[in-house]
């Protein structure tokens, strides 16, 4: 029945979260070019509200657990696993009053209404993994713009997408260049469960059905510990909090 379902349902999906796209660029641009930075992320807040409701339409229950106070007055640094395209707009709604900025390669910055307009106008950083020294030169700068306005920096330290729900080996650079350069940050660790489940069969059919939950830890002020202990026991909150 599922699968029938997700036949059914994945075309009626695409087709409100295409259009939901196309509607939010424009928004975007008029928000950003009338009334700046304020109205540009009141665009991207709806449109992330809009794109996560759009899941429903595929049975997708969505969830959020967070029992911390997370700081308005420091940067923050969120350190999750990735497991679809699909939590990037739930993550954004949920924690929209820090301000969420993300690490994402430059692939994404040209060609996706929308999502590209948003990474190179609301404050993201955008890298080239192929390039080191770019890269490293983009995250301090990064590290920086947090730091200045008490924004988030959202990163992915596994660097692609899990397939199957098991979180793959993080990487440190990302994270230790954003420390260095915003020591007085937060790092929020957040497990994010069962988006795999949507993209299970690929890009079509979608899966019907799924229960996503995103689950806030406990923040670690970045400069509390050396680097080497704040990696180690975010990666192990992170994990600890996966169901795979």
């Amino acid at each position: 029945m599922k699968t029938v379902l997700s036949y059914i349902l994945t075309p009626i999906y695409y087709l409100f979260f295409g259009l939901g796209l196309l509607f939010f660029h424009a928004v975007q641009w008029l928000g950003h070019n009338l009334w700046g930075y304020k109205g540009h992320k009141y665009a991207v807040d709806m449109m992330n509200r809009y794109l996560m409701s759009c899941l429903y339409i595929l049975g997708t229950r969505v969830k959020y657990i967070n029992t911390h106070e997370l700081p308005t007055d420091a940067p923050l640094i969120v350190v999750s696993n990735h497991q679809s395209m699909y939590d990037i707009s739930p993550l954004s709604w949920f924690m929209r009053k820090n301000h969420p900025k993300f690490v994402s390669k430059k692939e994404l910055g040209k060609g996706i209404p929308s999502i590209s307009y948003n990474l190179t106008h609301g404050g993201s950083v955008l890298i080239d993994r192929k390039d080191a020294r770019q890269s490293l030169t983009a995250l301090a700068k990064f590290g920086k713009f947090i730091k200045k306005n008490n924004y988030s920096a959202v990163i992915f330290p596994e660097g692609t997408r899990s397939k199957t729900g098991k979180t793959k080996r993080f990487s440190s650079n990302g994270l230790k260049m954003l420390v260095k350069y915003a020591p007085n940050a937060y790092v929020v660790p957040v497990s994010i469960n069962n988006c795999w489940k949507v993209t299970q069969n690929g890009p079509f059919p979608l899966g019907v059905g799924a229960n996503v939950s995103f689950t806030v830890h406990k923040p670690i002020k970045a400069d509390s510990m050396p680097f080497e202990e704040l990696f180690a026991l975010t990666e192990k909150t992170v994990n600890d909090g996966v169901n795979g």
